[in-house]
C-alpha cells in the first residue's frame, strides 16, 4: 500500500468532527485502505487551500489527489472506486442497474430525508414540525423498503445495501445515524429507527455501526447534539432574525 506522500492523498475537512459528509470521504478511504493527510477546516475562518480547491461552493469535504481537487463527498466516494480499483472492496455494484440505484437512493438521502429530519429542529412552529416528522417518517419507510431491495443476493438477503461489504449508499445513509439520534433527542422523540417500524434498517444500523473503518470513524450522538446547539441554533436563530427585519 502507497504512502499518503507517494499518493498525494489529502482530505480537507472539517476541525468539529461531526461532519456526515467528510466522514463519507473517510469511510471511502479507509474502505479503500489508503493513507492521506488529513488537514483540519474551521469552516468560520475557510483557508486559502479550501477557497482555491473548491471556488464554487467553498464546502467540505475536498479530497485533494496529486494536487487536483475532487469535491462533494458522493463523487469523492465515486473518485476512489474509479482511481484506486485495485484497493480494497468496491464502493459501487458492478452491475451497472445497481449502480444507478444506489445512486438515486444516496442522492434521496441527502435531498429528502436528511432535510425533513433536519428541518424539525430549524422550525419552531407545531404543524411544521409534525411535518417534518412525517416526511422524515416516510422517508425512512421507503429505504426500509429499498434496503429489502438492494441487499438482495440471489434468494437472501446481504448484510448491507452493498451486498456483502458497505457499499455507497450504506455510507451515504450511514454517515447520517449519529445525527437522527441527536435531532430525535434534542425533539424530544423516539428513536428514528426501531424494531417495530423499520426492522430491517435498525438491524442494518447495528451493523453498519459495527463494521470497519465506520466504528472509529462515527461521532457519538451527544457530540453532534452539542454541535447543533453551540452551532447551529445560534446561526438559525441569527438567520431568522434577519429575515424578521428585512
Amino acid at each position: 500500500m502507497a504512502g499518503a506522500q507517494e499518493q498525494g492523498l489529502k482530505l480537507l475537512g472539517a476541525a468539529s468532527g461531526v461532519s456526515p459528509y467528510v466522514i463519507r470521504a473517510q469511510m471511502g478511504l479507509g474502505i479503500k485502505g489508503l493513507t492521506y493527510d488529513y488537514l483540519p477546516e474551521d469552516t468560520r475562518c475557510k483557508s486559502d487551500l479550501l477557497l482555491v480547491s473548491n471556488p464554487v461552493h467553498k464546502k467540505l469535504p475536498v479530497l485533494i489527489h496529486g494536487g487536483r481537487p475532487v469535491c462533494e463527498s458522493l463523487i469523492i466516494l465515486e473518485y476512489l472506486d474509479d482511481a484506486f480499483p485495485e484497493n480494497g472492496a468496491s464502493i459501487l455494484p458492478v452491475d451497472p442497474y445497481r449502480r444507478v440505484v444506489a445512486r438515486f437512493w444516496a442522492a434521496y438521502v441527502d435531498s429528502k430525508l436528511f432535510p425533513s429530519c433536519i428541518g424539525i429542529l430549524k422550525t419552531g412552529k407545531p404543524q411544521q414540525r409534525a411535518d417534518k416528522v412525517e416526511e422524515t417518517l416516510s422517508a425512512l419507510g421507503l429505504l426500509e423498503s429499498a434496503l429489502a431491495e438492494c441487499s438482495k443476493k440471489g434468494e437472501a438477503e446481504a448484510p448491507f445495501f452493498g451486498g456483502g461489504s458497505l457499499g455507497l449508499l450504506d455510507i451515504a445513509l450511514g454517515s447520517y445515524l449519529p445525527w437522527l439520534e441527536a435531532i430525535g433527542h434534542l425533539a424530544g422523540m423516539p428513536p428514528f429507527l426501531d424494531a417495530a417500524r423499520t426492522p430491517k434498517l435498525a438491524t442494518w444500523a447495528e451493523r453498519f455501526r459495527a463494521a470497519e473503518p465506520v466504528r472509529v470513524l462515527l461521532p457519538a450522538a451527544d457530540k453532534v447534539e452539542e454541535y447543533i446547539s453551540t452551532v447551529l441554533y445560534p446561526k438559525w436563530k441569527a438567520a431568522l432574525t434577519a429575515l424578521a427585519t428585512n
